[in-house]
């Protein structure tokens, strides 16, 4: 038996299908400030999944959650996706994050080693690493300096899993991800372009010159590089960047392939500076070497990615 922790959220539904196509057990936890409920209709009637509305960072609410979905001993491993995704938000007010982001995992390490569960695979993210420039970012490169609150809870998160290996823990995967495209989507940058070009359709306004640069990979690709991670890597403690090998994409890109599907005859307005906001790391590159050696590669480059990612959610965000 499987807990996805976010299981309404962008990867957490789609890592769920995954795990229900093959057969396993799902349960599947959420606060539903970001994930919807909505999203979880496509497993009505499909057995083996549960689901529980809970905000991980209550201990109290997620033991009394945990005992009413599963029998001690179930629950095998945990993927734990739960976290605040609005970084600007987090920078407004840096609680956001100590709670959203570090003490879901705080909880969750707390529940699992109660209930005697012994393997985690965590969501990081390359925000954990901070700004290296034109430097190409390993898996052990450093030193890690985040310029974000959500990257601070992040390495935060990771560092406490870490001394859970110590006492409790027998495996734990920690996977860093880009930047995140496809759907169902309710944030981010592609998402906001199509909300902001749907609202005013003869031009759209983006934060920043459009010069910030970096990978993205699909949903799809990331959900399979995580289970392939999760059945191929055989240390205690796995760590992996997960992205396209390539220098990523600009946001100028991003907002001209937008702007072509939804409304090709809108103006960009651009802003000034290499940012959108206070924590944005500008640019970053990734080497994906330790993944290659374990056998995997995405088939789709970070503008493949954008690209289908733009015509998913502008035909998601033209149904709803």
């Amino acid at each position: 038996m499987h807990l996805v922790t976010g299981g309404a959220g962008l990867i957490g539904i789609n890592l769920v299908d995954r795990l229900l196509s093959r057969g396993e057990i799902v349960i599947a936890l959420d606060n539903l400030v970001r994930g919807r409920e909505t999203y979880l209709r496509r497993f009505a009637g499909r057995p083996g999944f549960r689901f529980a509305q809970v905000d991980c960072a209550d201990l109290a609410a997620l033991r009394r959650a945990l005992a009413e979905v599963a029998a001690p001993g179930q629950i095998r491993e945990v993927w734990h996706l739960a976290a605040n995704s609005d970084i600007p938000a987090g920078v407004a007010e840096p609680s956001v994050d100590h709670r959203n982001t570090f003490l879901t995992t705080f909880n969750i390490l707390i529940a699992m080693r109660e209930l005697e569960i012994h393997v985690i695979r965590f969501s990081s993210s390359s925000s954990i690493y901070g700004e290296f420039g034109d430097r190409i970012i390993e898996e052990d490169s450093g030193p890690l300096r985040p310029i974000s609150n959500y990257g601070a809870m992040k390495l935060a998160s990771e560092a406490q899993i870490s001394a859970a290996l110590e006492s409790f823990l027998r495996r734990a995967d920690i996977f860093r991800f880009p930047n995140v495209v496809g759907i169902p989507a309710t944030h981010g940058v592609i998402y906001d372009f199509v909300a902001k070009l749907r609202r005013a359709g003869d031009r759209l306004d983006v934060l920043g010159d459009g010069s910030q640069c970096k990978p993205y990979i699909h949903v799809d690709e990331l959900v399979e590089a995580m289970l392939f991670i999760a059945d191929r890597a055989n240390d205690r403690l796995n760590v992996f960047n997960i992205a396209p090998p390539d220098d990523g994409v600009t946001v100028r890109y991003i907002a001209e392939t937008v702007r072509d599907i939804v409304a090709p005859a809108a103006e960009i307005r651009y802003g000034s500076g290499d940012r959108g906001w206070v924590g944005d790391v500008p640019k970053f590159r990734y080497s994906t070497a330790r993944l290659d050696r374990l056998g995997w590669r995405p088939k789709l480059t970070s503008a493949d990615a954008v690209s289908r990612a733009a015509r998913e959610i502008a035909a998601q965000r033209h149904g709803e």
